[in-house]
């Protein structure tokens, strides 16, 4: 693979996706850098069902699929690794990662997030072993079988409804007494059977032998404990950006998303960051697509000097 590009772009989601359709279409020549799946974090959506043009919704894999298809049919390239550091040498960009050195004229970073961890006993020993942080990656393991979803927000929802298909039966558990989840998607989940919500709790411990086997539960206004018997746990309690080898390249905000201006420019000429990465970022589909536009636009007015 070549090591030289016109645009090198650091995260295949939504943003990333849509910025790589623009430069390829314009004729630059595009690498997308993606440490997992290209598609990001959609790839956990069951279904979408507030992007324009499909009335009916469309799942999270199936538009990263078309999304990539359309900027590859323009010359795109992809390469899945892990990206520890940018620097500048002379007019390049030098991007290091896990699968060699890339140089670009401009760099467009749409990392997005990370679920973020619990950090209780037993949360690292059993991950991969009943701890799971994606349905769609892991949802089959637990089929005809009792799981459990943590957090309250859109993605649990996702998750849980996403499990349906799966397990025998669905514990959210939720720290606070009201979801924060849409009332949509809220109502989906409130008209399953398999879905029970276990409000103003927190898991204190996973425990088992080889996999996972309870929870210790604490509730939050009574301060009283109990065990839920579980097969399985998928976590969902919120996102943190990706810019941990950014901290002494580019200014970030205090949740450590990376500051821009409207052009999605940051501080550094030629490098831009878009979509969920991205300080002030709504972190919706619809909003990451118009960054990702922005964010080629801006990038290609930049290499055209």
């Amino acid at each position: 693979m070549d090591n030289k590009y016109d645009v090198v772009i650091i995260g295949g989601g939504p943003a990333g996706l849509t910025a790589s359709i623009y430069t390829s279409r314009d004729k630059l020549y595009t690498l997308i850098i993606d440490k997992g799946i290209i598609g990001g974090n959609i790839n956990n959506a069951d279904s979408i069902d507030n992007y324009p043009g499909f009335p009916e919704g469309i799942n999270g894999p199936e538009l990263a699929e078309l999304m990539h298809r359309q900027a590859e049919k323009y010359g795109l390239k992809s390469i899945t690794a892990e990206v520890t550091a940018i620097y500048i040498e002379g007019e390049n960009r030098v991007i290091k990662t896990t699968g060699g050195d890339f140089m670009a004229k401009a760099v467009i970073i749409a990392g997005g997030s990370d679920k973020v961890k619990m950090g209780i006993p037993g949360e690292k020993e059993f991950t991969g072993r009943g701890v799971s942080y994606c349905t769609t990656c892991d949802g089959p393991f637990f089929r005809n079988k009792k799981v459990v979803v943590i957090g309250g927000g859109n993605s649990a929802i996702y998750e849980a409804i996403h499990l349906i298909k799966f397990a025998s039966s669905i514990s959210l558990i939720h720290r606070r007494d009201k979801l924060r989840a849409t009332a949509i998607l809220q109502d989906k989940a409130l008209a399953e059977t398999k879905i029970e919500f276990i409000l103003n709790t927190i898991v204190k411990s996973i425990e088992g032998k080889d996999f996972v086997q309870k929870l210790l539960l604490e509730n939050v206004k009574t301060g009283k404990q109990s065990i839920l018997e579980t097969d399985g746990v998928f976590v969902s309690i919120g996102l943190k950006p990706n810019t941990d080898y950014l901290k002494d390249l580019l200014p970030l905000d205090k949740q450590g998303h990376i500051i821009t201006d409207e052009h999605m420019s940051t501080n550094i000429a030629g490098i831009f960051a878009t979509g969920d990465i991205r300080s002030g970022s709504i972190r919706q589909v619809t909003t990451a697509v118009g960054d990702g536009t922005v964010a080629a636009l801006s990038a290609k007015k930049f290499i055209d000097g």
